[in-house]
């Protein structure tokens, strides 16, 4: 894993600085495209003060070197540390994806197995429809759909998380309420292509394994259905689903990014999205690499409940 993150850290930082240019030559791009005058002693003073005067390795080693001690760094597009720019988005981003997480799981693996036990039923095929139109339509679309319904039907506006009189109030029980009533869309919007995704894996596994023969030794000894399944078939089927548990972490951190921009949501997501623009590489970096310690924690944690749901694994 360390050597993961070492390598992680080395090709996040030379992909972030291969375009030309640099976070500076933009910004003074910008400055001049407003009218700003931006001489050359000035343009050299500011990479100076962000520390773009260094050749590319020595700005990586010294990046690292405050990673160590703790310190992401500054980022140049806020003019704040890093930790704060991350920190004051990770609480909604937590929220939203943890929720979403949590209901997906709780819906989909029951449908699965219904579908599964069901199969050809009434309620298979209206699932399987359900399923398949889940994930063919992209989220960033739907939620363009809802909000330009909700806006055409209603003549509201569904993006965010706070009514415009709640955006900067302190927290209150009024605010948490305000909160709570835009939840419902975020939610929908994000966990529906899950939802069908995973429906679709668990019934496909547990139709696999429902013929095999100790399924059928089970009944055969006179084991009642729900208890049979309970105990065999369906821990083997929750195998591929255990598994999504190492992308499961990285994406409660940085949320759905194209969904979190189309509704306008204070998630870590557009945050990362406008420092790859712009080249904001302290920013952009640590936030891959704490991506890419969450998605290797991830992967452990589901090696480990595979371990666990299934024996023949451990015994191999």
């Amino acid at each position: 894993m360390l050597v993961m993150l070492l390598m992680g850290s080395v090709v996040s930082f030379a992909v972030i600085t291969l375009p030309p240019g640099d976070y500076l030559t933009a910004h003074i791009a910008r400055l001049k495209s407003q009218g700003g005058d931006v001489g050359e002693e000035q343009a050299e003073a500011l990479r100076r003060q962000y520390g773009l005067d260094y050749p590319v390795y020595v700005q990586y080693f010294k990046w690292m070197g405050r990673l160590l001690r703790g310190d992401m760094g500054r980022s140049f597009r806020w003019n704040r540390p890093v930790s704060e720019v991350i920190g004051e988005r990770l609480p909604m981003t937590m929220l939203i994806s943890a929720i979403t997480l949590i209901i997906t799981y709780l819906i989909a693996i029951p449908i699965g197995i219904y579908s599964a036990v069901r199969q050809y039923s009434i309620g298979d095929y209206v699932f399987t429809v359900l399923g398949f139109a889940g994930v063919s339509v992209p989220s960033f679309l739907l939620a363009l759909i809802l909000m330009m319904f909700a806006y055409r039907t209603f003549g509201i506006s569904i993006g965010g998380l706070f009514s415009p009189d709640y955006i900067n109030a302190p927290w209150s029980w009024y605010k948490v309420e305000d909160l709570i009533k835009h939840l419902p869309i975020p939610l929908l919007v994000i966990g529906l292509g899950g939802t069908a995704y995973l429906v679709r894996v668990m019934r496909a596994m547990l139709l696999d394994e429902l013929p095999k023969p100790y399924v059928q030794t089970a009944r055969a000894k006179g084991l009642r259905e729900n208890k049979l399944l309970a105990k065999y078939p369906i821990r083997v089927a929750l195998n591929p689903i255990a598994s999504t548990v190492g992308w499961a972490l990285p994406g409660i951190f940085s949320g759905q990014t194209i969904v979190a921009i189309v509704l306008d949501l204070p998630t870590i997501g557009p945050v990362l999205y406008n420092s790859l623009m712009t080249q904001d590489m302290f920013l952009a970096s640590s936030t891959i690499m704490i991506t890419t310690a969450l998605t290797l924690v991830g992967t452990l944690i589901s090696d480990v409940l595979i371990a666990w749901l299934d024996p023949r694994i451990r015994y191999a």
